[in-house]
């Protein structure tokens, strides 16, 4: 009964490691040259993180302003606020900067002027943020919103891409 025990016990140590393994890297897109990239999902993940950073702040800013503030609830919103924020700023980096964007020569003057554009279009969106995650002011969202209009232009331009 004993060693019955301690293989369920094994078992389920190897499923829960397995879980975390798994999860753990489902969540970011693989930095392997896979191949696989779906950019328009990457834009909408990017503009939902921004809605999201927006109304978190709405509501940090609603409920800080109540006469009996709930500070469990303006904790848990500062939270998703800094999440999404964090989860955008992975996307600009990890997917964009790292895998989408590829360096070019200064050698080529037009191929070069547009890779700057992209990347400080990128570095603009990191900065907006990291802002959003440093307060509620609302005009990072609306930085964000209109710098990944700018960034996706840009990247499209070129294209036969429908913005």
């Amino acid at each position: 009964m004993k060693a019955l025990t301690s293989k369920k016990g094994l078992i389920a140590m190897f499923a829960i490691c397995g879980v975390l393994i798994i999860g753990s890297t489902v969540y970011s897109h693989c930095q392997l040259p896979c191949g696989i990239y779906d950019d328009d999902a990457r834009f909408n993940m990017i503009t939902e993180n921004i809605t999201t950073i927006e109304k978190s702040m709405n509501m940090i800013n609603q409920l800080s302003g109540e006469q009996k503030p709930n500070m469990n609830q303006i904790v848990r919103w500062v939270q998703n606020k800094d999440t999404h924020a964090d989860e955008l700023s992975e996307i600009v980096t990890y997917y964009f900067m790292t895998q989408r964007i590829t360096p070019v020569e200064k050698t080529d003057a037009q191929a070069y002027e547009k890779y700057t554009t992209k990347l400080t279009l990128l570095h603009k969106m990191l900065i907006a943020a990291m802002k959003s995650k440093q307060t509620t002011d609302l005009s990072f969202p609306k930085q964000l919103t209109d710098l990944t209009t700018d960034f996706k232009k840009a990247y499209y331009e070129g294209t036969e891409h429908k913005n």
